[in-house]
């Protein structure tokens, strides 16, 4: 797939539906506005400000919070999923946001809507495992710090998806009007520099769960490419839940044929169909659903055609 030269022309903008970019973004922002109006309040209810902070930590930041505490793990599972969503730092929250609406656009132009959430997903379950692997497994990675480390925030997750951006389009460029482009791997050798710099100092729990998230990343893509899309089950189960609710629009289930086209070797014949702006509309919406990955021949063929010549 040639990505340097590819514009969908329908990029994933605010106002589209179904763009779980944006999802991702706002699920993010609501988690942290949420616990700081918390926090805000505890600060109001007590005039001991180390008090209140002991209580706002106690009450309600640990129940977001995965601890690296097996104990207290088993009595809190659900942080599994819910520490990947939140952040209490402004700075932090930026941060995350910021690169993961970076590679994010690249990757929902590159693949569609239906990779980037269980990437997410991939990546901080990767890393919450490898967290809590290392806290208990190589106590000398944390004799840095007092206490038994937590982990809070999407670092792992956004490193997934930055890592599997990169290695779907490594020569992807940005800013194309600067020389021809800046390649998509420098600007993630500078995320991970900035990313590794800012946990100096901190736990090593740390720097292994956002290697964790890149290495499921990169993996995810490696699949993907063999024709094993781990993204299917996540898709599906949405897809089910769904149509529960909305029976009157059931999903329409692509055939395994449809969906691995791409092993195919040969052509059973070549056909060259007339240019419409109907045509045209339909292959541009089957990409923003799908990804450019999924078009056949035939639909690349006619976005050259159409690229070359006006409707």
């Amino acid at each position: 797939m040639s990505v340097k030269e590819y514009k969908t022309g329908k990029s994933p903008l605010l106002g589209q539906s179904n763009n779980t970019l944006v999802l991702l973004v706002a699920v993010n922002a609501l988690v942290f506005v949420l616990l700081n109006f918390l926090r805000i309040v505890y600060f109001l209810s007590y005039p001991d400000t180390i008090t209140a902070e002991t209580f706002f930590h106690k009450q309600i930041l640990e129940w977001f919070t995965l601890p690296g505490a097996t104990e207290k793990l088993i009595t809190r599972p659900w942080t599994i999923v819910v520490y990947m969503f939140s952040q209490l730092s402004i700075w932090g929250l930026i941060s995350t946001l910021l690169w993961l609406w970076a590679f994010g656009f690249i990757l929902q132009d590159l693949t569609g809507n239906k990779k980037i959430f269980p990437i997410y997903l991939y990546g901080g379950f990767a890393g919450a495992i490898f967290f809590l692997l290392s806290v208990n497994l190589i106590p000398a990675l944390h004799q840095n710090i007092n206490t038994v480390p937590d982990l809070l925030g999407g670092g792992a997750a956004v490193m997934a998806v930055a890592v599997a951006t990169t290695s779907l389009a490594p020569d992807y460029r940005l800013f194309p009007m600067i020389n021809g482009g800046i390649p998509l791997w420098v600007l993630t050798v500078v995320y991970v520099a900035i990313d590794y710099a800012t946990l100096a100092g901190s736990s090593g729990g740390y720097a292994i769960a956002h290697l964790a998230g890149g290495a499921i990343g990169y993996i995810f893509v490696r699949q993907l490419r063999r024709g094993n899309d781990w993204s299917d089950w996540m898709n599906n189960l949405v897809d089910w839940i769904n149509d529960l609710f909305n029976p009157e629009k059931k999903q329409t289930q692509k055939s395994n044929k449809e969906k691995l086209f791409y092993k195919s070797t040969t052509e059973p014949f070549q056909k060259t169909p007339n240019l419409t702006q109907q045509r045209l509309d339909e292959i541009l919406d089957k990409i923003h659903d799908q990804g450019y990955h999924m078009l056949t021949n035939e639909e690349k063929e006619f976005l050259k055609r159409a690229s070359k010549e006006e409707l």
